[in-house]
This record gives C-alpha cells, structure tokens and sequence, in this order.
C-alpha cells in the first residue's frame, strides 16, 4: 500500500476479467473509504492467431497495465463452469498468464468468485450482470466501456472488500475472520 499526501492508506487494486478473446482489466482505488476509478478497458485477442500469440498478448497486455498505473494488488475472478471442456481449457489458459503476469511483478492476487464479486458491489450473490454494472458506474462515477471491462472493475472493487491484508498464502480458507488472523498474529509474536 502507498500513502497518500493527506497521509490516508492507498490501495491500489487492479482487477482482471480472464477470457482468452477479450480479457477485461481495471484499476479502482480505495483512499479511507472512498473508491475512486483510474483506470479500465480491455485486452482483445485476434482469433486469426494461434493460441500461444494470443496468450502472449493478454500477457503483455496486462504487464503494460501494471507499468502503466502502478497497482499495489491484483483481483482475478476464480474459474466459473464453462460451456464445454475446450472453452473452460481456453479460460484457464488466459488466467493462468493473467495470474503470472500479476506475480512476475510482485502483485498478490486474490482469487474471487463470481458470487463474492456479485455480493461485494451489489449486495446480493444472485445479482445478474446489468444490476453489477449499474452498481459499479454508481460507485465510481463512470461508464465502463465494454461488459469485461466492467466485469474487471467489480472484480477490483471486491478485491478492495476482501481488505489490504488478505494474503491468499496464509488463508486456510476463505471463511477465516478479522479475529482469528488477530489470534494468529498474536501467537507469531510469542
């Protein structure tokens, strides 16, 4: 996290909507508590090339982004059911250098349901996806330009909700409270 000059902790979050034809990214902000958009849009893919190019474009895409506006994490959506076995070996493919680009430069990444994302911005899991667009334009003031894109910013934003502190590698499970990562702490000290 970055300090700010009113001396408040930044998070810079960057969400990524993986997708082997168009892989939606975008970055929010939390300041206090207000979230606040910078950036967002999406990585497109010709389906002219071959598989290895276009995985390599969604790579380079996202390391331009990181060099570009300077995340502090990253945000990922956790691979859903896909409408065949080609298509969900596609998807995890295009997570996967998503997921790489994000470590190769030293972001930590949480890896969020869809469901999480849902109740995060909209308060319910069951919300379709105009209600979590119309959610994400409200609380950052703007209209995102194409449906990944606006997928990455709900993603980023859920990522914000998860808290600063969430390490994926220290989680037993994705339940664990405020209280027991405070115990945790504790014992380390003794």
């Amino acid at each position: 996290m970055g300090i700010t000059n009113s001396n408040k902790l930044e998070l810079r979050m960057l969400g990524i909507d993986p997708g082997l034809q168009r892989t939606g990214w975008g970055i929010v902000v939390k300041s206090g508590i207000k979230l606040s958009h910078i950036a967002h849009g999406t990585i497109k893919t010709k389906t002219s090339r071959s598989i290895a190019n276009r995985l390599h474009e969604i790579h380079s895409g996202l390391i331009d982004v990181i060099a570009n506006w300077h995340p502090n994490d990253a945000s990922i959506e956790q691979i859903f059911v896909a409408k065949g076995a080609e298509a969900a070996i596609k998807l995890g493919m295009a997570r996967g250098v998503a997921m790489q680009a994000c470590a190769g430069k030293g972001l930590s990444l949480r890896e969020i349901s869809a469901t999480q994302v849902k109740k995060s911005v909209t308060g319910t899991g069951a919300a379709d996806k105009i209600q979590v667009t119309a959610m994400v334009e409200k609380l950052l003031s703007v209209k995102p330009e194409g449906a990944d894109a606006a997928d990455a910013l709900a993603i980023a934003i859920a990522g914000i909700n998860k808290g600063p502190d969430y390490n994926p590698d220290t989680l037993n499970s994705e339940a664990k409270t405020g209280l027991a990562r405070a115990i945790e702490a504790a014992l380390a000290k003794e």
